[in-house]
């Protein structure tokens, strides 16, 4: 039976020891790699999409996704800690409800990572576009936004993408530095934004506080419609268990980087919601019948189109909003300064989704559930190629036509799919083996639980439909795929607990080692 197909903690455990990544990361470089997976698009560019959905009530919006990622990540942190290898709730996953349950996470992590990777360079693409303009140079609309929106394609979000796809291909171990370096970048323009902003907020800004209510008068609207788009803002903590795998002394540095790049990332975006909403204001934008417009439509774009004509530009309509935001209170240098750094900067972000999704393809190709072809590594660059260069092609093609509000509400389906899993796992995993070793132990853990398990649905839930519907229909194509060939294919379903480095079918080699930003 397929149900039947969970693979022992001690075997997951005992073929990562054998065909294992080397372990290079520390504490401190998990917590830069999950900040710089975290503070990206989601802070940058959806502030504006949040605006729209919920108005300054989006403050709530952040509490409401942060206390989700919260209660999720302390059940990721105990399943971190005692499966320290690749493949994240996937793995997880195997080792507690089987085969058939973990393919269709691995699955909804592939779409996470390949549509965030997509929405990030969109959002990259419209500061590149706005530094473009402040020094005299205007690019077609026509070649910087999609149909959505009356153009063509959106060419530098399409480059962007294929370029990094590229530095993957061609080497981790040079990419990996510059995120430390870019992290900096980021973090110090976001505090420079809180110091700028913050002194000069007014409180009438913040009225009404919730214009839209807490629902909205439509799915995907309100401050609980704006949490579930915001989730994205957090997604990338995950990211830190993906590495579980290269950790050195995994069962105390997971738990810290989980835990540290969530609470330093949600202390930053409070403060800078608030420094944005204070200061010009982030009440959505009506049709000329008083009827809301949804954030991404074609109607928006055309309101946009005719206040920006008339010399107003809300923050709801800017496609670099916190530049736009010191910009509009008098500091059109430092606007183009914090514009700069998201160009710098917003490409780690997919560099480290991309990275993540390669990790994902890696351990289900160990598994046999993929093809081992997928995860060759190239003999010069020692880098898996093939699948790198397959999801870039497919990252680029979705970034060029989607907006990027869409792009982060079809990776949210994914990503909180993977989260409800692991808050499920580590519930039954405590009733099947209560006396195995957790050197990370979620406190609460009959409250943590439940609590991620009916967050996550809740966010969910109040996606946009077509956001929601995307997780079932890739969903079904996935099952297509696990039938036609991971079922039988199955190192599981054939017999092979333990893969072991001279059997015939053992899996491709491992990939190499992401090294620390020492």
């Amino acid at each position: 039976m397929i149900f039947g197909r969970v693979k022992p903690l001690d075997a997951i455990l005992a073929t990562a020891e054998k065909k294992s990544l080397h372990r290079t990361l520390g504490a401190f470089q998990l917590t830069m790699l999950g900040i710089g997976a975290i503070i990206g698009t989601g802070i940058f560019v959806l502030t504006a999409e949040a605006a729209q959905k919920a108005g300054p009530g989006m403050m709530w919006s952040f509490v409401i996704a942060g206390l989700v990622c919260v209660v999720a990540a302390l059940c990721y942190s105990e399943l971190a800690s005692m499966v320290p290898v690749s493949g994240s709730a996937y793995t997880y996953t195997y080792a507690v409800m089987g085969e058939l349950l973990a393919w269709t996470v691995g699955w909804a992590l592939i779409l996470e990572y390949a549509v965030a990777a997509s929405a990030v360079s969109v959002g990259w693409s419209g500061y590149f576009v706005g530094l473009l303009s402040n020094a005299g140079i205007e690019l077609p609309m026509s070649l910087t936004v999609g149909p959505y929106a009356g153009g063509i394609v959106n060419l530098p979000a399409l480059v962007i993408a294929l370029l990094v796809t590229w530095l993957l291909m061609i080497g981790t171990t040079e990419s990996a530095r510059v995120n430390a370096v870019l992290v900096i970048i980021k973090v110090t323009a976001l505090t420079m934004f809180i110091i700028l902003t913050l002194p000069m907020m007014q409180g009438k800004n913040f009225e009404p506080f919730l214009p839209n209510g807490w629902f909205g008068q439509a799915s995907g609207l309100g401050a609980v419609g704006a949490a579930a788009s915001i989730f994205f803002a957090y997604v990338g903590f995950d990211a830190v268990s993906t590495a579980a795998e290269e950790t050195k002394n995994p069962q105390r540095n997971v738990p810290i980087g989980l835990i540290a790049s969530l609470a330093i990332c949600t202390v930053f975006y409070l403060a800078v919601a608030a420094g944005a909403i204070g200061t010009v204001g982030a009440q959505p934008v009506s049709g000329l019948g008083g009827e809301i417009l949804a954030p991404g439509s074609s109607e928006l774009a055309a309101r946009c189109a005719s206040l920006a004509a008339a010399g107003s530009e809300p923050l709801v309509c800017s496609r670099e909003a916190l530049a736009h935001v010191l910009r509009e209170i008098g500091h059109p240098a430092l606007g183009n300064a914090i514009g700069l750094a998201a160009f710098l900067a917003l490409p780690s972000v997919i560099l480290i989704m991309l990275f993540g999704q390669t990790r994902i393809f890696f351990v289900m190709a160990r598994d046999g559930l993929l093809p081992e072809k997928l995860a060759t590594i190239h003999p010069k660059w020692k880098t898996p190629h093939v699948v790198t260069m397959i999801t870039g092609v497919a990252v680029a093609f979705f970034a060029a036509f989607l907006p990027v509000g869409k792009l982060a509400d079809i990776s949210n389906s994914g990503t909180l799919f993977a989260f409800f899993m692991v808050a499920i796992a580590v519930l039954i995993l405590r009733v099947k083996e209560p006396n195995r070793h957790r050197p990370f132990r979620t406190p609460l853990v009959w409250v943590v639980s439940p609590l991620a398990i009916f967050g996550t649905l809740g966010l969910y839930m109040n996606l946009p439909f077509d956001a929601k519907m995307v997780l079932p229909v890739w969903g079904g194509v996935g099952l297509v795929l696990y039938f036609l060939y991971g079922y039988r294919r199955s190192h599981v379903g054939r017999g092979i607990v333990e893969v072991h480095e001279d059997d015939a079918d053992a899996p491709p080699p491992p990939v190499p080692p992401a090294p620390s930003f020492d």
